[in-house]
């Protein structure tokens, strides 16, 4: 039943590119700091445009790491995509996730999504209209290659593929649970600030909340966000939320534990703040990692 429900998820998502296309990497540069080492590579994952991508790692070398897929936010922050891996957005924890997780022995990685980054140059507008007259779904686009960048990660000597995670704030939760969701080989999930309930969102008319990139023609007549995360239990998976959060009605949320509770793996935990990151939600979703990956 659930490989049905992810094979009519992944199919709401538009003409995608083939999953079997060849991957293939460069590195441009590697830095070295006292915590963490990084590599600047450029991916190619979608056979249109490449794709580039941060590889950190810890100082200390080992013959393989444990690895978090960290997807970038939105914030209307189009240059900085994967960067907020190294130096986090306004929103978030003062302290990189490059750093926190390097410090605790894991690996991360982080590409640029389209329009983001080192892809930025349109418009996140233009691109959706243009994606849209082709029969692609921007949102189907971004997911994809993040599924692809799990790929990547599988062809790399270097990296534990039996702990493999996925975490990020706001776009990067939402990014998070469709990866988590669409993809068995990821072990656990810790997202942060964007567990969005479909029809509480739009009761309380914040649709606009969201970019333009989060809609998914079709969606809410098969899936609820309950069900889509219903694909990612009995997986660990701890989402974090501020009870101010608009992007977050909190009637959403209780609605969405209320259904998953059943099922095994799922924790919520709410904090009194609007959309960002304390650090009692860092120190809380890096415990998580640390007992889950």
């Amino acid at each position: 039943m659930a490989d049905k429900s992810r094979e009519k998820l992944y199919s709401l998502l538009g003409d995608l590119p083939n999953r079997d296309l060849p991957i293939t990497a460069r590195t441009v540069a590697v830095d070295k700091n006292e915590d963490f080492i990084t590599e600047h590579l450029v991916l190619s994952l979608n056979g249109i445009e490449e794709v580039p991508a941060f590889f950190t790692r810890p100082v200390e070398t080992k013959e393989k790491y444990p690895i978090m897929l960290f997807s970038h936010s939105h914030g209307g922050l189009y240059k900085m995509g994967k960067n907020e891996l190294l130096s986090p957005a306004p929103y978030g924890y003062p302290v990189s996730y490059a750093k926190a997780l390097a410090r605790r022995g894991i690996a991360c990685l982080a590409i640029d999504h389209w329009c983001f980054g080192e892809r930025h140059g349109r418009a996140e507008s233009a691109t959706f209209k243009s994606m849209l007259w082709k029969g692609q779904v921007m949102w189907g686009m971004m997911v994809y290659d993040s599924l692809r960048a799990l790929d990547y990660l599988v062809s790399r000597p270097d990296v534990d593929t039996t702990r493999m995670g996925v975490t990020g704030i706001s776009m990067g939760c939402t990014m998070s649970i469709w990866v988590a969701a669409l993809d068995e080989r990821v072990k656990m999930c810790a997202d942060l600030c964007c567990l969005t309930d479909f029809e509480e969102i739009e009761r309380c008319g914040d649709l606009d909340a969201h970019g333009i990139f989060y809609y998914v023609p079709s969606l809410t007549k098969h899936f609820t966000m309950a069900d889509i995360n219903k694909l990612i239990s009995p997986r660990p998976h701890l989402s974090t939320a501020g009870i101010y959060d608009n992007l977050t009605p909190l009637a959403g949320l209780h609605k969405i534990e209320k259904e998953l509770a059943p099922l095994g793996g799922f924790e919520l935990k709410t904090y009194p703040c609007g959309h960002l990151e304390t650090r009692a939600m860092r120190e809380d979703v890096l415990a998580f990692i640390e007992r889950t990956l």
